[in-house]
C-alpha cells in the first residue's frame, strides 16, 4: 500500500494533489474553516444530528421508543467499535502520512504522526451516520452526506489519501450495518428496562413511568382487581 503511495502514476497520488491544490488556491481564513470542518465540525454535527433525533423519538414516545433509543445508542457504540477494529488495520497496513512522502502538499493540520490507512475520522463520522441512517431515515441521509463532504475535507487537508478515507468509509458501514442486528439485540432490552424506571424512564420516552406503568402488566390487572373487589363491596 505504501509502495502504491510513492508512484506519481497512482491514480490515488493525482487525486490526492487534484484536492488538495484547492486549499493552495483559497483564501487563508477559507482554509481555516476547511480545518475546523474537518476536523471537528462535522463530527460534531453528526452527533447533534443523533441528538436531535433522540429528542424527537423521546417526546413522540408510543410503543417502539425503546427500539428507536436502541438504535439510536448502537450510533456511537458502532463508531467506537469501527475505530477499535480500525487500531489492528493501521498497525498492520503501516501506511505513512501522504505529507510524508510527497512533496509539495498544503497541509492544514499539524502534529499527524500516526499512519492514514484507515482514516480515523471517515471511519468514525460514516459509523455514526450509517447507524443513524438504519434508526431514522431522514437523519440517517443528512448524516452521510455530512459524513461524505468530511471525508473530501480529510483529503483537501493533505492528511489523508482518498483510498484512506473509501477504507474508512466501507469500514464505518460495515461495522455499523453488520453488527447492527446483534447490537439491537442486546440494547433494546436495556432501553426497555429503563423506559419503565420512574427515574430514568424520560431518556426513552417523554411520558416516563406513567407510559410504563400504563403498559405494564401487573398494575393493570392489580386496577382490575381493586375494580372488582370494589363492585363486590357494593353488592354486599
Amino acid at each position: 500500500m505504501a509502495g502504491l503511495a510513492e508512484s506519481g502514476s497512482n491514480p490515488d497520488v493525482e487525486l490526492l494533489y487534484d484536492i488538495n491544490a484547492l486549499a493552495k488556491d483559497a483564501p487563508h481564513w477559507f482554509d481555516r474553516v476547511m480545518e475546523f470542518v474537518g476536523e471537528y465540525g462535522l463530527l460534531f454535527a453528526i452527533v447533534l444530528l443523533v441528538l436531535w433525533c433522540w429528542w424527537g423519538v423521546r417526546r413522540r414516545g408510543g410503543e417502539d421508543a425503546a427500539s428507536s433509543v436502541a438504535a439510536l445508542l448502537w450510533a456511537p457504540l458502532a463508531a467506537g467499535v469501527a475505530v477499535l477494529v480500525n487500531v489492528p488495520i493501521r498497525g498492520f497496513v503501516e501506511r505513512p502520512r501522504p505529507f510524508k512522502t510527497h512533496d509539495g502538499l498544503e497541509v492544514l493540520v499539524d502534529g499527524k504522526n500516526d499512519f492514514s490507512f484507515v482514516s480515523d475520522h471517515a471511519t468514525l463520522v460514516m459509523a455514526l451516520a450509517v447507524a443513524l441512517f438504519v434508526a431514522h431515515r431522514r437523519f440517517g441521509i443528512a448524516a452521510i452526506v455530512l459524513a461524505l463532504f468530511g471525508g473530501f475535507a480529510r483529503v483537501y487537508m493533505g492528511v489523508h489519501y482518498p483510498t484512506d478515507v473509501v477504507g474508512g468509509f466501507a469500514l464505518g458501514t460495515a461495522v455499523a450495518l453488520l453488527l447492527s442486528p446483534l447490537a439491537m439485540a442486546l440494547l433494546t432490552p436495556l432501553t426497555r428496562a429503563i423506559e419503565r424506571s420512574p427515574r430514568v424512564g424520560w431518556l426513552v420516552s417523554a411520558r416516563g413511568p406513567e407510559g410504563a406503568a400504563g403498559r405494564g402488566a401487573v398494575i393493570p390487572g392489580a386496577r382490575k382487581e381493586s375494580a372488582e373487589a370494589g363492585e363486590r363491596d357494593l353488592a354486599a
